[in-house]
C-alpha cells in the first residue's frame, strides 16, 4: 500500500489534479484519505439535498443546501480540535428552530448571506477552515431531484425518494433536476478538464452521485477528458435507493444518465463485511454488493477489485487509508510509460510519468 505524503514532501506538493465528484459520507471519507497524497484536490459536490438542516435552511433562506458542501469542507480542513469539534456540532433536537441543526450550516448560511453568490460563501470559508484543495457546488442553481419508477411514478424531493421507492416496491428507473440542465459553475468545468484523475463516488447512486452528472456540461466534460475515469462502487446497497443491485446495475445506471465514455474503472470492495454488519444491514434491506465482473467487462467497463473495508468502522463503510492507497496506486499504474532513455546504451528504457 502507498504510504501517504508529508506536506513537505514535493510529492505532495506537486501530486495528481483530482476532481472527485459527488456528496454525502462517502466523498467526504474518500477526501480525508486523498489530502494526503496531494494537495491538489477539488471536490465538486451536489446541491440536490432537501432534507434534514440542510432543507430547513433552503426553505428559510432560499439558499443552496450547505450539508454535504460543509462535510466536504470538514474532511480537508486544516484546523484545531476545537473548530472541529464545532464545525460538526448539532443542536440538541428540543432546541426549538434550532434543533438538529449543524453548526457549520449556521455559518456557511451567515457567509452566504454577505457574499455575492453561494460559491463565493463557500469559498470564503474554506479559507477560514484553511482547507486543503478545493471545494466547489456543482452549480449555483436552485435545483430539485425528480425520481421516475419502473412503474411509470414519479416523486420530487430528494428526501422523499426513499420512502416513495419502497411504497412503490420497484426499482427507480431514471432522476432527473428541476428546472433541467441547470448551467454547472465555470469552475467546475475548468476542475474537470484540468484534472489528472477524475473520480465519480463513493455516495448514494441515485442522490449523490448522478445528479450532478445531469447538470449542464459535467457529463460531457468527464467524458472529453483524457484523465483515468474511475467510479468507486459502494460497498452495501442502500435501503429505499439500490436495494438489490450489483456492482453493474450500478454501472448501468451511471452510464444511463451520464453516457458511454464517462468512466473507463470501476474500483469494487472484495474484502469480507464482518458478520454482524451484515446481519444488522439486513434488519434494514441492504446487503453487501455482488461483484458480477463478466456483467460490468460487458459495459465495456475495466473493474477492478482491492479490500476496501473498513475493519474497525462500526459501519460496513470504506477505510479511508485503503481507500485512498487504492486510488494513488490505480493513477501510478496508469500514469507512467516506458521511453528510451536519453544518452543510454540501446535498449535502455526508464519510466515517466505522463
Amino acid at each position: 500500500m502507498i504510504e501517504p505524503y508529508g506536506r513537505s514532501d514535493s510529492r505532495w506538493e506537486h501530486g495528481p489534479k483530482i476532481a472527485a465528484i459527488g456528496g454525502g459520507t462517502g466523498l467526504s471519507t474518500m477526501l480525508r484519505g486523498l489530502k494526503q497524497y496531494t494537495r491538489n484536490l477539488t471536490a465538486i459536490v451536489t446541491v440536490a439535498d432537501d432534507g434534514g438542516g440542510s432543507g430547513m435552511l433552503r426553505e428559510d433562506l432560499g439558499m443552496p443546501p450547505p450539508g454535504d458542501i460543509r462535510h466536504c469542507m470538514e474532511a480537508l480542513a486544516n484546523v484545531e480540535p476545537v473548530m472541529g469539534e464545532l464545525l460538526s456540532y448539532r443542536f440538541p433536537k428540543d432546541s426549538g428552530s434550532l434543533g438538529g441543526q449543524s453548526f457549520g450550516n449556521l455559518i456557511l448560511a451567515a457567509l452566504n448571506g454577505i457574499s455575492p453568490s453561494f460559491d463565493q460563501a463557500v469559498a470564503r470559508m474554506s479559507e477560514v477552515l484553511a482547507i486543503t484543495g478545493r471545494v466547489l457546488p456543482v452549480t449555483n442553481e436552485d435545483v430539485r431531484l425528480e425520481a421516475t419508477f419502473e412503474n411509470g411514478t414519479s416523486v420530487v424531493g430528494e428526501s422523499k425518494i426513499s420512502r416513495f421507492k419502497k411504497e412503490q416496491d420497484c426499482r427507480i428507473r431514471k432522476v432527473r433536476l428541476l428546472p433541467e440542465h441547470p448551467p454547472a459553475l465555470p469552475e467546475t468545468l475548468r476542475a474537470i478538464r484540468e484534472a489528472d484523475l477524475i473520480l465519480l463516488g463513493p455516495g448514494s447512486l441515485y442522490t449523490s452521485v448522478i445528479p450532478n452528472l445531469l447538470v449542464d456540461g459535467v457529463a460531457e466534460a468527464i467524458r472529453a477528458s483524457d484523465a483515468l475515469k474511475i467510479y468507486i462502487c459502494n460497498i452495501m446497497t442502500q435501503d429505499g435507493e439500490t436495494e438489490g443491485y450489483t456492482v453493474s446495475d450500478h454501472v448501468a445506471a451511471l452510464l444511463a444518465h451520464g453516457g458511454p465514455g464517462l468512466v473507463d474503472l470501476c474500483l469494487a470492495n472484495s474484502a469480507q463485511v464482518r458478520p454482524g454488519l451484515v446481519e444488522r444491514y439486513r434488519e434494514e434491506d441492504a446487503a453487501p454488493i455482488a461483484v458480477d465482473r463478466a456483467a460490468v467487462e460487458s459495459l465495456g467497463i475495466e473493474l477492478v477489485e482491492r479490500p476496501l473495508a473498513s475493519e474497525t468502522s462500526d459501519f460496513a463503510r470504506h477505510s479511508i487509508a485503503r481507500l485512498a492507497a487504492a486510488v494513488m496506486e490505480l493513477h501510478g499504474e496508469r500514469s507512467m510509460r516506458v521511453v528510451p532513455e536519453l544518452g543510454a546504451e540501446d535498449g535502455a528504457f526508464i519510466l515517466e510519468d505522463t
